[in-house]
This record gives C-alpha cells, sequence and structure tokens, in this order.
C-alpha cells in the first residue's frame, strides 16, 4: 500500500507540475502574440504616415509617375527613418516600391546589417490619390521581427524560461529522492524481517536447552546437561556473529575500522581461509577445488578482513548450493594486480538482480521462504573491503548455473 501511495503521489505532482508548466508556456506564448500586435500595429502606422506625407509632397508624386530615383529613394527613406525614430520603433528594415507587372526595384536602408535569411514580415500599402493611379505600392519589410519581439519581452521572458529549467531540475532532484528513500526504506524493512528470522531460531534453541537443563529429571544425566549447555554456547555464539557483522558493517561505512594492511601470502590466506569453512563444507559433503596459479601472489591488505572475505564467499557459495556444493577457487595475474576467482556450481543469480546484490541489506527475493539465513549485508562487506585496498569484485552468474566472484587486488 505504502509503495502505490509513493507512485500516486509522484504521479499526481507529475501532473500538477505539467499543468503549471503548460500555463506558464501559454503565458509567454500570449504575452508574445500581444508584442506581436504592438508591434504590427507601430509598423502600419508608420507605412501610414510615411505614404500620407509622400502623397502630400507634389514634386515626389510627380516624378513617381515617370520613374523611381535616386532622390525619391532618399525621400523614402527619410520619412521612414523619422517617423520610426518619432515612435521609438529602433529595429532595422527594408522598403520596395512596387509597380506590376514591372520587377520590383528593391532599396534596402543603408543602416540594416546582417539581415535575417528567413522570410521578413512585410507590411504594404497602395500610394493614395495621384501617385495611386501609376500602380505604385510601398512594401515595409522587417527581417529581424522575431527577435526585436523577444527583445521586448526581455526579463519577462528570461524569467520564465529560467524558472521553467529550475522547477523542473528541482522536481526531477526530488522525485529521484523519494524513490532511493523509498528503495532504502524496503531495504531497511527487509533487513528487520531477516533479522527477526536470523535471531528467532537460535534464541528458541536457547530457550527449549535451558528449559530441558531446569527440568529435574534431566539434570541428573551430566551427559545431557553437558549436550543442551554446548547448544546454548552455541547458539549464543551465532547470536554474536550476527551482532558483530551488523555492527562491523556500519563502522567501516563510518571508517571507524582502520584497515591494518601488511604484505599478505594470499596463498596462505586462502589456504586458512578454506580450513575455517571446512566443518560447513562436510557437513553439506561439498567440495573445494584450489588452482592456485598465479606467480605474484603478495598483496598489501588487511589480513583479518581480507579473511573474511573469501570466508564470506565460501559460505555464499555452500549455502546457494542446491545439492553437494561443487566449489572451486583459483588465482591469476593480470598486469599488475592479482586476481582471486571463487566460483560455485548453486542456484546462481538472475540477471535482473545482479546489481543489487552489493547494496547493503539487499537480498535476492525468495518469495518469503527462508531457508537460507543472512541480513544481506555479507556482499556489500565484500564489496567495501575490496574497495579499501584499491580493488574492485565483479559477478557473473545463470540462473541455476552457478555463480563466479572476480576479485582484483593490486600488488605491494
Amino acid at each position: 500500500m505504502k509503495l502505490n501511495k509513493t507512485y500516486i503521489f509522484i504521479a499526481l505532482s507529475s501532473i500538477a507540475l505539467l499543468v503549471v508548466l503548460i500555463i506558464q508556456v501559454n503565458w509567454i506564448l500570449e504575452t508574445a502574440q500581444i508584442k506581436e500586435e504592438l508591434f504590427n500595429e507601430k509598423a502600419n502606422i508608420i507605412l501610414a504616415r510615411t505614404t500620407d506625407a509622400l502623397v502630400s509632397d507634389k514634386k515626389t508624386c510627380e516624378a513617381l509617375g515617370t520613374r523611381v530615383g535616386k532622390d525619391e529613394i532618399h525621400q523614402i527613406d527619410s520619412l521612414l527613418n523619422y517617423y520610426m525614430a518619432f515612435y521609438s520603433f529602433n529595429i532595422n528594415y527594408s522598403f520596395e516600391i512596387v509597380k506590376p507587372p514591372i520587377l520590383p526595384f528593391k532599396v534596402i536602408n543603408t543602416s540594416t546589417t546582417n539581415l535575417s535569411p528567413t522570410q521578413p514580415a512585410c507590411y504594404q500599402e497602395g500610394l493614395k490619390e495621384e501617385v495611386n493611379k501609376y500602380g505604385w505600392e510601398l512594401k515595409l519589410n522587417f527581417p529581424e521581427k522575431k527577435q526585436f519581439i523577444i527583445a521586448e519581452m526581455g526579463i519577462q521572458f528570461a524569467t520564465s524560461v529560467v524558472l521553467i529549467i529550475v522547477v523542473l531540475i528541482l522536481f526531477l532532484k526530488t522525485t529521484l529522492s523519494l524513490l532511493r528513500e523509498k528503495k532504502i526504506s524496503e531495504h531497511t524493512n527487509d533487513f528487520l524481517n531477516n533479522m527477526t528470522h536470523e535471531f528467532k531460531t537460535p534464541l528458541t534453541n536457547i530457550a527449549l536447552a535451558s528449559k530441558m537443563i531446569i527440568k529435574d529429571s534431566v539434570i541428573k544425566q551430566e551427559d545431557k546437561i553437558k549436550h543442551y549447555s554446548g547448544i546454548i554456547l552455541e547458539e549464543n555464539e551465532k547470536l554474536r556473529l550476527q551482532v558483530e557483522q551488523v555492527l562491523s558493517m556500519t563502522a567501516l561505512e563510518r571508517g571507524e575500522i582502520p584497515l591494518h594492511k601488511s604484505e599478505l601470502d594470499i596463498h596462505q590466506l586462502i589456504h586458512d581461509s578454506v580450513k575455517c569453512m571446512n566443518l560447513q563444507l562436510e557437513n553439506k559433503q561439498g567440495s573445494i577445488s584450489l588452482n592456485l596459479k598465479a606467480d605474484r601472489f603478495v598483496v598489501m591488505g588487511d589480513k583479518t578482513h581480507l579473511t573474511n572475505t573469501i570466508c564470506n564467499l565460501i559460505d555464499n557459495a555452500i549455502k546457494y548450493s542446491i545439492e553437494k556444493p561443487e566449489i572451486y577457487i583459483q588465482t591469476s595475474n593480470s598486469d599488475s594486480n592479482l586476481v582471486i576467482m571463487v566460483s560455485d556450481k548453486g542456484i546462481g543469480i538472475e540477471k535482473e538482480y545482479q546489481d543489487k546484490v552489493f547494496d547493503k541489506f539487499y537480498r535476492v527475493p525468495t518469495n518469503n521462504i527462508h531457508n537460507v539465513k543472512g541480513f544481506g549485508l555479507g556482499l556489500a562487506y565484500i564489496k567495501t573491503i575490496i574497495e579499501l585496498h584499491r580493488g574492485e569484485i565483479k559477478l557473473e552468474s545463470k540462473k541455476l548455473l552457478g555463480t563466479n566472484f572476480t576479485i582484483t587486488i593490486p600488488y605491494v
């Protein structure tokens, strides 16, 4: 239910943001439209005033009856300049005197530079009265109309665009943060569920063994007392190790447990790790094959944590084997690194989960079946230790075919 609420919240927030953005964009477009209408009105007024002034000049009218010369062009340009300045219309322009069917005689204002290659905004008006009978038309063009309108909008336009970008970035970051927090919450819940199951079994066994010792009929038998006392000690040790694993992972992340590095013989360390896991391996009737063929096998590392790393990988291989565990460990050299490979023929890990198994508290879903114990800290611990040794760990796995972990550690 919590999962659904999170996605519903994100969906509603997205819709609300989309509506706000649409309103903002619509406001920008409406503002641009108003600015364009004002532009058109000004342009038409300037054109009308220019044609009126031109027609009122009898000398120019008579000249236009036969030709369009330099004097007439200069007169028109002067009138346009005057009215453009009068109405504070500071934009480059060009004009044409057109007499169909004769080809247009085009004159561009000498002050115009870098005209836009796109089709300019064109305003035209026929010359009135005497001039009109000769078919002349005055056309006024503005190649930079769009840029002028955007400039007129100025700070409003720029502010709107910046606000839209900022809101989108903040919304994206907030959404990602929310999803990250939800993921952490899910992992924490899984961790608590796993911890409950992990602690429940040894606590139950301790309680049962204690009750059996208390019974009078049993307490007289010394061998039974030793047996039940052994169970209590064994289960208590399991609890201690589980608590220590959680505390160690937290301390490592905070940097509270410094590594004590020294020159280590990794081959000897692997042999020692295998001995530590022999009891578990024998209980499962499993086997470990070693192929330690690296010529250089001395690295600078922390013996305790690297031993725990190898032991954890062997422990995982044992726990996740369907029948008798078959584990294979080999070493090799690669440039300036030592490569350690730990393989098994267990149940494997599906591809969709392989990128997540190194996350703290993450465990591959088993449909609430807790037949394999753990907190989801083992691989996270291993990855942290290897990275603290300036190395890396990679995973290759296929469902029901097994898993291969490859560790790379720099030499001394």
